[in-house]
């Protein structure tokens, strides 16, 4: 029942706030490990979000874990989800398409305990790419209700233009964080835009 009022009830990356606004927070995150599958919507009806039941059968969410140990792997949020063009584009806008032909990468942050790559189970499927990220800064507007690509547009502009003006440089593509299942109430829904920054 909490899950549907928003209450999140699995592991959330750590990170230290550098800065707070009114508008936006600046956040430092540590290095981790994190699961990803990138694909073209195209190959699953066009739905965006087609890669997470590839990521949800790594970790074994839905019964037998399709990893080579077999390990069940805890759940963990945000979902992070980014969009690339299939074009050279310098910025841009992740989840927010204008075409068919993207490729969208889904990534689940694994739990803290993985804290090598090699140290997660290895995947079956071979769509599934286990990688580290290093430690990164991120400008970070929360959200709730549904994500649309519009709402996700304007809370983008409106991230950039607060950054700008506050003297921070983007360095990257903005990603998309969820953190409620579907079935979650939309006013009750956590949702971020972050964008990377120096």
């Amino acid at each position: 029942m909490g899950m549907a009022f928003g209450k999140i009830g699995v592991e959330t990356p750590k990170h230290e706030v550098i800065a707070s606004t009114d508008d936006y927070e600046i956040r430092k995150y540590p290095p981790s490990v994190v699961a990803e599958v990138t694909y073209r919507p195209s190959d699953f009806n066009f739905d965006k979000d087609g890669g997470f039941r590839i990521l949800a059968n790594y970790i074994g969410a839905f019964g037998n874990p399709q990893n080579k140990s077999p390990e069940s792997i805890a759940m963990t949020a945000p979902v992070i989800t980014k969009t690339a063009s299939s074009e050279a584009i310098a910025m841009t806008a992740p989840v927010v398409t204008k075409s068919g032909g993207e490729e969208v990468t889904m990534g689940f942050i694994l739990p803290s305990k993985y804290v090598k790559a090699e140290d997660a189970p290895r995947p079956v499927d071979e769509r599934v790419v286990i990688r580290e990220e290093g430690e990164k800064k991120y400008g970070v507007v929360r959200f709730s209700g549904v994500v649309r690509e519009n709402v996700v547009a304007k809370k983008v502009e409106e991230l950039r233009k607060w950054l700008e003006r506050d003297g921070y440089k983007a360095v990257g593509d903005f990603v998309l964080a969820r953190y409620n299942p579907p079935w979650t109430l939309p006013p009750f829904r956590t949702n971020e835009v972050m964008i990377p920054v120096e």
